[in-house]
C-alpha cells in the first residue's frame, strides 16, 4: 500500500524522488521520507503527514547526491509519526530501508533484536529489516540474501548502504516492485506510474528475487543467489495519462476518461470485423473448457461489486453456476475446487494481496484460472492462464471509477467468449456486441449532463449524516458501488441494499428528509422498486434516482432524476454508475474533502 521509489544515475536525486513520490502518493499519505547517499554518508529526511510537508523540509534542508530512496506511507506497524516514517536506518547509520508490507514475525524479530542489545528507534517492522541488514557484513546484495529467509510475511523493500553509494538493492515477497531501465540511470518503484516519465522499459521482480541496481545495469538474482535472466518489457501507457490534464482532480479526469477507456476495452476483445468476440486470448484448451461446470469470482472493494454484476451476466450467457466471494474470505473457507471450476480474480492493480492468495489457492486445487486486471505484467497477470486486460490506463484517484466500468466491459467480453466456446452463440450475442460498441457514446451522453443538474442532489447529500442506496437485480451491485463511492470520499455513512430487503430492517432508519438514492433504470423489476420507493416516501424520505430521462413513473416518486440513456439490460450497470460517481464527487468537493486522497485509504492494498 505504501509507495516506494529508488534511483541511481547522474541526475540530482532529490527532485527525482519527490516527483516519484508525488506520483505514488495515492498509495499512502500518512508520512513521507527519503534517504540520499553522499560520498561517505546517508542523509535522512522525514516528515509526518502528506508529501508537501516533506517537500517543504527538502527546500529548507537541501541534500545533494545521485543515489537515493523515498517512501510515502500508509501506516501499519506504528502510528503515522515522523519517528515511524521511512526510511528507517540501522543502529550504525550504514543501512537505510524503505518498505511496503507487513512482517508477520514482527514480534519475534523485535524481541530477538532487543535481547541482542539493539536499541530500536521506532515501532515499525521496517526498522527491523534495516537492523537485520546492519548485523550482516559484505556487499548489500549478499546481506539481503542472508536476511530474506528471516522475514515472514509480505514485503517489498528497497535499501541502500553507505559503503555502496552507487547501488540500490530491491527485493520482494508479495507487494510489487518494478525496475525502470534508463540511459545511464535506473529507477525502482512500487508502480509504473512513477517510472513512465523516465522510462517505458521495465523489469518486473518476481517473488523471492533480488535486484542489484546501478546506473549502468541491473543484476537479478533468485533467493539462492543464482542469476536470473528476464526480458525487458515495454509499457504501452503514455506518461501524459498520469497528469491531471487541466482537471481539478484525478478522479474527475478519470470519470470523464471512461468513454475512451470503455471504447478501447471493447475493441481489444472483438474480432477484426467487430462481429464477434476474439477467443484467442481465452487461453484454455478445448478439453479444459469441456470440463467446465462452475465459476467462482473473487475480488475486493469496488472490484467485488463488478463481480456481483458479472454473476448475473455469466449465468445468463453461459448457464454456468457462478459464486462471488470476497477474496479475503475465500482463502479461508475451504472452497470446493477442481478442474471443473474456473476461478476469475478481478483486481484493478493486479497486486491485491487477498485476491492473489485466492488465485494461488485455486491453482493448487486444480482449477482453471483467469484474471481481469488493469496492469499488464502485474502479479495476477503473470499468475493466470487467461488474462483479460482492461484498457483503463493509469488510475490515480483512490476511489476507482474507470477501472470499474472497464472491468464490467471485460467481464461481458469474457462471458461472451465462454458462451461461444460452449456453442451457445446466437442472435443475443450479435445484439450485445452491437450495443457494446455503442456503450461509449451512452456514457458520453451521461457526462454531457450539466453539472448544475446535480446541484439539488449535492445539497441534499452534503447535509446528510446517513443515506440508503437501493437497487434490484443486476443494479443492486451498483447501489453498493454508489454507496461505497460516497463513503470513500465524502465520509458520509451510506449503505447499499437490495430494495426488496429494505423492509427487513433499514426502513427503521427512515425519517423526514432521510435521503434515499435509487438505481431505477428500466428493468423487469422497476415496478417493484418503485413500490419500495413509495414505502420510504410514505415515511418522509427524500428520493434521488438514476433513470432514463423519459421515465415519468420514476419522476413521480423522486425529487431528482439523474438521466441516463437506454441501453441493453446487461449493460445498464455501466451507464447507471456514472451519475453516482459524479454525485459522490460533487458532494466531496462541496464538503471540502481531498477527493483524490481520502483519509485512511490507499489505492492498492498489497497486505492482508
Amino acid at each position: 500500500m505504501c509507495g516506494i521509489i529508488g534511483y541511481v544515475g547522474t541526475d540530482e536525486v532529490v527532485p527525482v524522488i519527490l516527483d516519484g513520490l508525488g506520483r505514488l502518493e495515492y498509495r499512502g499519505y500518512d508520512s513521507a521520507g527519503m534517504a540520499v547517499l553522499g560520498a561517505d554518508s546517508i542523509r535522512i529526511l522525514r516528515a509526518e503527514g502528506k508529501l508537501r510537508n516533506l517537500e517543504q523540509r527538502a527546500y529548507h534542508e537541501p541534500m545533494h547526491g545521485t543515489t537515493g530512496i523515498g517512501h510515502t506511507r500508509w501506516a501499519t506497524h506504528g502510528a503515522p509519526t515522523e519517528a515511524n516514517a521511512h526510511p528507517q536506518v540501522d543502529a550504525s547509520g550504514d543501512i537505510a530501508v524503505v518498505h511496503n508490507g507487513i512482517l508477520e514475525n514482527y514480534a519475534g524479530l523485535r524481541r530477538e533484536l532487543l535481547q541482542d542489545g539493539v536499541e530500536l528507534a521506532s515501532d515499525t517492522d521496517t526498522e527491523l529489516i534495516a537492523q537485520l541488514l546492519g548485523r550482516e557484513s559484505g556487499p548489500l546484495g549478499e546481506r539481503v540474501l542472508r536476511v530474506m529467509p528471516l522475514l515472514v510475511g509480505q514485503y517489498a523493500v528497497v535499501a541502500v548502504c553507505r559503503s555502496e553509494p552507487d547501488t540500490v538493492v530491491a527485493f520482494r515477497q508479495g507487494p510489487p516492485l518494478v525496475v525502470g531501465i534508463g540511459e545511464g540511470e535506473n529507477t525502482v518503484a512500487s508502480d509504473v506510474t512513477a517510472l513512465l516519465h523516465r522510462s517505458r522499459k521495465v523489469l518486473y521482480l518476481e517473488n523471492g528475487e533480488v535486484a542489484v541496481v546501478r546506473a549502468d545495469g541491473v543484476e537479478l538474482r533468485d533467493a539462492a543467489g543464482a542469476p536470473v535472466e528476464r526480458e525487458v518489457e515495454t509499457l504501452d501507457w503514455d506518461a501524459g495519462r498520469v497528469e491531471k490534464g487541466g482537471y481539478r482532480h484525478f478522479m474527475l479526469k478519470e470519470i470523464f476518461e471512461q468513454p475512451d477507456a470503455i471504447r478501447n476495452t471493447v475493441r481489444a476483445y472483438l474480432d477484426a470485423d467487430r462481429s464477434g468476440v476474439n477467443l484467442d486470448g481465452l487461453g484454455f484448451s478445448t478439453e479444459q473448457l469441456g470440463k467446465l461446470r462452475r465459476i467462482h469470482l473473487v475480488a475486493c472493494g469496488t472490484s467485488w461489486h463488478s463481480c456481483l454484476v458479472a454473476k448475473f451476466i455469466l449465468e445468463r450467457l453461459t448457464g454456468l453456476p457462478t459464486e462471488v466471494d470476497y477474496a479475503s474470505e475465500y482463502r479461508y473457507r475451504d472452497p470446493l475446487l477442481g478442474d471443473d471450476l474456473l476461478l476469475i480474480g478481478v483486481t484493478q492493480s493486479g497486486e491485491t494481496a487477498d485476491t492473489l492468495a485466492a488465485m494461488e489457492l485455486a491453482v493448487r486445487g486444480g482449477a482453471l484460472l483467469a484474471t481481469v486486471c488493469n496492469v499488464r505484467g502485474s502479479s495476477s497477470w503473470r499468475l493466470a492462464t487467461s488474462r483479460m486486460l482492461t484498457q483503463a490506463g493509469p488510475e490515480i484517484g483512490v476511489a476507482s471509477t474507470k477501472a470499474f466500468t472497464t472491468q464490467l466491459v471485460a467481464l461481458v467480453a469474457l462471458a461472451l467468449a465462454l458462451r461461444a466456446s460452449r456453442g451457445l452463440a446466437d442472435e443475443l450475442d450479435r445484439k450485445l456486441i452491437t450495443d457494446l460498441q455503442r456503450l461509449p457514446m451512452a456514457v458520453e451522453e451521461v457526462l454531457r449532463t450539466d453539472r448544475a443538474f446535480y446541484r439539488l442532489g449535492t445539497d441534499i447529500l452534503s447535509e446528510a449524516t446517513d443515506t440508503l442506496y437501493l437497487g434490484r437485480g443486476i443494479l443492486y451491485p451498483i447501489a453498493l458501488e454508489g454507496a461505497l463511492k460516497l463513503k470513500e470520499i465524502s465520509y458520509i455513512h451510506a449503505e447499499g441494499y437490495p430494495a426488496g430487503e429494505m423492509k427487513h430492517g433499514p426502513i427503521a432508519l427512515v425519517t423526514d428528509g432521510f435521503p434515499v438514492v435509487a438505481v431505477a433504470t428500466a428493468t423487469a423489476t422497476r415496478d417493484k422498486l418503485l413500490g419500495n420507493l413509495m414505502e420510504v416516501k410514505a415515511r418522509g424520505a427524500t428520493v434521488l434516482a438514476v433513470a432514463e430521462s423519459d421515465a415519468d413513473d420514476v419522476a413521480e416518486v423522486a425529487e431528482l432524476v439523474l438521466p441516463v440513456p437506454a441501453v441493453h439490460p446487461l449493460l445498464q450497470p455501466v451507464v447507471a454508475v456514472v451519475p453516482l460517481q459524479l454525485l459522490a464527487y460533487n458532494v466531496a468537493v462541496e464538503l471540502g474533502h481531498d477527493v483524490d486522497q481520502p483519509r485512511n485509504l490507499a489505492k492498492s492494498v498489497t497486505v492482508e
